[in-house]
């Protein structure tokens, strides 16, 4: 019953709420970011959702175009890493739990290239809609291996439910305040998922 119409009724009562709450924090957000990095102030990027079904992702910028830095870390700004650090980069995915390609929680969106890349126990994190944030998230975010976060992953598509979202949301608000697990060193988010072997590192 919660994951046919619960979850659902979560998310948009949740998301609508926030982005109420912090419509006058993205409008700031916006306009530092315009400031500071110009057009455009979304960054927008084709990831897979539930079902593998692609859906375009909607954050606020963080980096320069691609103008011969070398790597995502060299074009993170100093706004940019500021935004992800308190991840309020990701207020605009409100949009997409709206819409309905999202959820408030759930394994994160990685990316396109990534699908042929799973084993088929991992592609399983694809049998719900991503999410804000998911219980991989609350355990380590990008300081886990892939192999753990997928192991979260699953796990969390496995004993989805109310109780247990209502956990992951307030301690993923705890976990931004301390700003754990943001990036892994070297990176501006995490290295690139290059199938199993990177699991058996």
């Amino acid at each position: 019953m919660y994951r046919s119409f619960g979850k659902r009724l979560l998310d948009i009562s949740g998301a609508t709420v926030g982005f109420v709450v912090f419509a006058p924090v993205m409008l700031l957000i916006a306009a530092v970011v315009r400031l500071s990095l110009g057009s455009p102030v979304l960054f927008r990027q084709t990831r897979p959702g539930k079902g593998g079904r692609p859906f375009t992702i909607l954050k606020f910028r963080t980096m320069r175009a691609a103008d011969g830095a070398t790597g995502d870390a060299a074009r993170l700004t100093a706004v940019g890493e500021w935004l992800r650090t308190t991840s309020l980069d990701e207020l605009p995915e409100f949009v997409n739990v709206l819409r309905g390609e999202m959820s408030l929680v759930g394994p994160r969106p990685l990316l396109m290239q990534y699908l042929d890349r799973y084993t088929p126990e991992q592609a399983r994190r694809h049998d719900a809609k991503p999410g804000i944030t998911g219980w991989a998230q609350i355990h380590g975010r990008n300081n886990l291996t892939w192999e753990a976060k997928f192991r979260h992953d699953v796990w969390y598509v496995e004993h989805c439910g109310f109780l247990l979202d209502l956990k992951i949301l307030a301690t993923t608000f705890i976990k931004t305040v301390t700003r754990e697990g943001i990036a892994q060193p070297g990176h501006a988010t995490a290295e690139e998922f290059k199938g199993e072997a990177a699991c058996e590192r």
